[in-house]
């Protein structure tokens, strides 16, 4: 496993977990994941020769970290942002923090699935060690 390519990818989830809190609406954020899921299956297949689900699993492991943490420390500006988790959360006979906590994870692993399966796709696409872009020179 390469826990090197797989934290610096998370970085984008580090980066998500912080523009989801107040920045992203709720409509708009499975777009930005789709687009991160497809450049992190890209450099994946890119940089490994094997175990590209395992390494898309858990770039998504460590997604779920950074939002599920950011989510909680920020609950009451994220809740602000976000009316509709809001709504359900507040339905629930647990606090929020506690849901996020509980659900975060649980997204964590299927997201996991979903990105070790693009991963494991862009696999058959991309080689490891294919040469970049031509630059212009």
């Amino acid at each position: 496993m390469d826990w090197k390519l797989i934290l610096r990818l998370s970085l984008f989830g580090l980066a998500m977990a912080v523009a989801t809190v107040s920045l992203i609406p709720p409509s708009f954020e499975p777009y930005c994941w789709l687009a991160i899921f497809v450049v992190c299956a890209f450099f994946i297949a890119r940089s490994r020769a094997g175990k590209l689900f395992l390494h898309g699993f858990f770039v998504s492991i460590f997604n779920c970290v950074w939002i599920t943490s950011a989510h909680i420390l920020f609950a009451t500006t994220y809740l602000a942002h976000h009316p509709g988790e809001a709504e359900m959360m507040n339905s629930m006979p647990v606090t929020p923090a506690l849901m996020m906590a509980m659900t975060g994870p649980v997204v964590g692993v299927l997201s996991g699935l979903v990105l070790g399966l693009f991963a494991f796709v862009a696999g058959k696409f991309v080689k490891p060690g294919s040469p970049r872009a031509p630059s212009v020179r």
